[in-house]
């Protein structure tokens, strides 16, 4: 193993001393294994990360080099991916089955990241085989670069709150289920911290402010977080500095990142914190505490209500969260120099999700493609030029229609675009998507059917820029997304179950270009799998 660090180590220096990067290496070894966890009263199998549950935060700054070795000491592959960062002309680093190999049992692989020209709140989680519902997931935090300014004070403390729904089961009961072609049942509860009730506490002291990084890690449901008597300041979302609009509580969707500013400005005693479900037939409740030092009173009295069901509440709120124009993201100029408005696209996509059977198993689609991973990941296959494992446009730009079909679905796009996105969800759930590689900037979200007129309410001047996004129910989101970054990107369904039934595809940002500028070559470190199994990555 140590042999294997050195290697990864020294093909790390490599590939971004080609590139020309002199920015600060970090460095991090984790070893995954199974542990017993108690998060819900019973035990359960766990995916610890150098025996913790949620596994290390990884702290960084702005253009940090982050080379981290993961050993994998589970009994089956295995892989993690980040979700909010960039990958930069990196796409073989992002940790999905559809650009990297799987890290096989007993074996290691050492990610070699740049969280280039980003700030902001994020996470990492294992994207394979439904080991999401295990653990292994944790915080990620970007710092701005000193000489770059902030547009707050820095807070007394700051801290990294994931939250989530959980179930008693074991991922692998869960996972048997899905691949038996049935749903699952509903959570049995809410995590903060990998806690549940009480279980997490957050020490304070009067008259400070304290950031908070909150973090929907979960599995399928919308979360509403408040803190008892005390209100939240929206900084930053997904790594975009928000105007600063302050809220008594903050819905959370699946997926999704927000960090607020707290003060301590309430009587020394002990608080509630709160994490209920939403938009659920059942409402799930957990909390923590807030502790003030020198408290005189610990929680008591009925746990703080939130909404519930309420669609309106949480699309006003959502409309609410705009861009900070004028302040600074990870670079000195202010977020604002970029006019996403006055840009015309090139191209608008509609995607739909549909719910429904396939050869008598439960199936989720968009544009009624169901995802069906291949036996080579994709990046690879492009990279060696391999033929027949997958077919670039086998994904429609807009709904058919038609009933739900299996295939691995690509997108093909072209770098550079400039493209418009509109999220439909003709269903009666609420929905979240991601997409890999990008921030985009929300325009817009409504009730009903999207149609061209729709736009004539988009917020074509400060709509905040982010990777995730909710869609109510018989609803629309509209998105822009300027494609500069090339590479092979996950679009995906944050409904854990949806995604792993075929609600996701790959998007591939292409060009004929085969320069360093526009994306990196195969890292010589690479795992080579399937149809790849025994090429060569590039020379030394």
């Amino acid at each position: 193993m140590q042999l294997s660090l050195a290697v990864s180590l020294l093909i790390g220096a490599t590939l971004f001393a080609i590139c020309g990067a002199e920015d600060p290496y970090r460095f991090f070894s984790w070893n995954v294994t199974y542990g017993d966890i108690y998060p819900l009263g019973v035990r359960q199998q766990g995916i610890l990360i150098n025996g913790q549950f949620p596994g290390p935060d990884i702290h960084s700054v702005t253009n940090d080099n982050l080379i981290i070795n993961v050993f994998n000491s589970l009994d089956e592959p295995f892989l993690i991916s980040w979700n909010g960062i960039q990958q930069r002309r990196n796409s073989f680093e992002d940790g999905v089955y559809g650009t990297t190999c799987p890290i096989p049992p007993g074996k290691n692989f050492t990610y070699i990241l740049q969280v280039k020209d980003q700030i902001g709140s994020f996470y990492y989680f294992p994207s394979l085989a439904f080991h999401k519902a295990a653990g292994g997931f944790g915080g990620i935090r970007i710092l701005s670069r000193p000489r770059i300014p902030v547009p707050f004070d820095d807070p007394a403390g700051d801290y990294t709150v994931l939250i989530g729904d959980w179930y008693k089961r074991n991922h692998t009961d869960l996972r048997a289920l899905l691949d038996g072609g049935r749903k699952l049942p509903n959570p049995d509860g809410i995590l903060i911290n990998g806690r549940s009730s009480n279980g997490f506490s957050l020490n304070v002291e009067q008259g400070k402010t304290y950031r908070l990084r909150i973090s929907n890690v979960g599995l399928q449901d919308s979360l509403n977080f408040r803190i008892q008597g005390h209100k939240m300041k929206l900084v930053e979302v997904e790594g975009t500095h928000t105007l600063e609009t302050t809220y008594s509580s903050l819905d959370v969707h699946v997926g999704q990142s927000y960090s607020v500013l707290i003060t301590a400005d309430q009587p020394p005693q002990d608080y509630y914190i709160v994490a209920s479900s939403r938009f659920t037939s059942q409402v799930l409740t957990t909390t923590g505490v807030l502790r003030y030092a020198n408290s005189n009173a610990q929680v008591s009295g009925p746990i703080p209500g939130g909404p519930t069901i309420q669609v309106d509440w949480s699309l006003n709120q959502a409309r609410s969260i705009r861009t900070n124009l004028t302040a600074s993201g990870p670079r000195p100029n202010p977020q604002g120099s970029y006019h996403y408005g006055m840009i015309n696209t090139t191209r608008t996509i509609r995607l739909s999700s549909s719910a429904g059977q396939v050869n008598g198993k439960q199936r989720y689609a968009i544009n009624s493609v169901s995802f069906i991973p291949a036996d080579t990941p994709l990046k690879i296959a492009d990279f060696f030029k391999i033929s027949g494992v997958f077919t670039p446009g086998s994904i429609s730009y807009q709904p058919t229609g038609g009933g739900i079909y299996l295939d691995t679905s690509v997108m093909q796009v072209d770098y550079r675009s400039f493209v418009e996105f509109v999220f439909e969800n003709p269903e009666d759930i609420i929905q979240s998507y991601h997409l890999d590689g990008y921030q985009f900037f929300v325009v817009g979200m409504d009730g009903g059917q999207w149609t061209e007129a729709s736009r004539s309410q988009y917020n074509l001047r400060d709509g905040v820029a982010r990777s995730t996004i909710q869609v109510y129910p018989k609803s629309w989101s509209a998105i822009y997304v300027p494609l500069d970054n090339v590479g092979m990107w996950n679009l995906r369904s944050e409904f854990w179950a949806r995604q792993y039934l075929g609600q996701q595809f790959y998007l591939r940002v292409y060009t004929t270009s085969t320069s360093l500028r526009d994306e990196y070559p195969i890292p010589k470190n690479a795992l080579l799998c399937g149809r790849a199994a025994g090429r060569r990555t590039r020379p030394l």
